[in-house]
């Protein structure tokens, strides 16, 4: 008798509803495209209603389903009443709203700590446990990917704030997986190295530290949205069925050594 031949977990995400928070530009905008193009119906969530709209109606120029709805994640009432009313309830939260505040820590303000963690920790965990309130409500199972960071793995100069953050951020998702497993909601992070972005830009045009990140980047060329395009994907779908409470690292070998 011949091997029965396994059968690859799909990486598609057809009939699932995705909330992508921080979604109108930078890496939530190409995390919110590729889980349309790998079949999800997505809503954004951002701030600025015309930001959200423009981000959404783009990716319904090309052939995906998504909607925009302003919410400001800071504010726990806003983001309960959009989760409840998300028609259907989300199978899929990427939980990446966030911020950074560089600066010496000797030089570092309690209003610049404040906000950071504000957004980076306390938002995304609230985020989190109101998508995972309606999962459970509507016997869901689901997924959950919080958009950390290499800086909660290894820690660089003047950043102490978001280093912080995102070493908490790294502590809530093994938390919440080990709380979520058994209601069949999955938790794990997505961690990157510096990606050329709207936030990176300002910090990416001094030549200096931009030679320091390529030095320390194995692979020597700095992240771009593309590279974690995949990985999102992989996290949000049954291809990872058995991982939760995971760190993916997306980082060029940075962290590596």
């Amino acid at each position: 008798m011949q091997p029965q031949v396994p059968i690859t977990p799909s990486f598609r995400l057809d009939g699932r509803h995705a909330i992508v928070t921080g979604g109108g530009r930078g890496i939530g905008f190409a995390l919110a495209a590729a889980l349309a193009q790998a079949g999800a119906r997505v809503t954004l969530w951002a701030r600025s209603p015309d930001e959200i709209e423009d981000a959404a109606a783009t990716i319904r120029a090309h052939g995906g389903a998504a909607q925009g709805r302003a919410v400001d994640v800071r504010d726990g009432n806003a983001v309960r009443e959009a989760m409840d009313a998300a028609e259907p309830p989300c199978d899929i939260l990427v939980n990446n709203a966030g911020t950074n505040r560089p600066r010496p820590f000797v030089d570092a303000t309690e209003e610049e700590f404040d906000t950071v963690m504000g957004l980076n920790v306390r938002a995304a965990y609230f985020v989190a446990q109101a998508a995972a309130r309606r999962m459970i409500s509507a016997g869901r199972a689901g997924a959950i990917v919080n958009v950390s960071s290499q800086a909660g793995h290894v820690a660089a100069a003047g950043r102490s704030a978001y280093t912080i953050s995102k070493f908490a951020v790294e502590g809530m998702t093994k938390s919440l997986a080990v709380e979520l497993a058994p209601r069949g909601i999955r938790v794990n992070s997505l961690c990157p190295t510096f990606i050329e972005t709207e936030m990176t830009r300002p910090a990416l045009s001094d030549p200096a530290f931009r030679d320091f990140v390529l030095s320390r980047i194995r692979l020597g060329r700095l992240g771009r949205v593309e590279d974690l395009m995949g990985a999102a994907v992989f996290l949000a779908s049954d291809a990872s069925a058995l991982m939760t409470g995971s760190s993916l690292m997306v980082d060029g070998g940075w962290t590596a050594g």
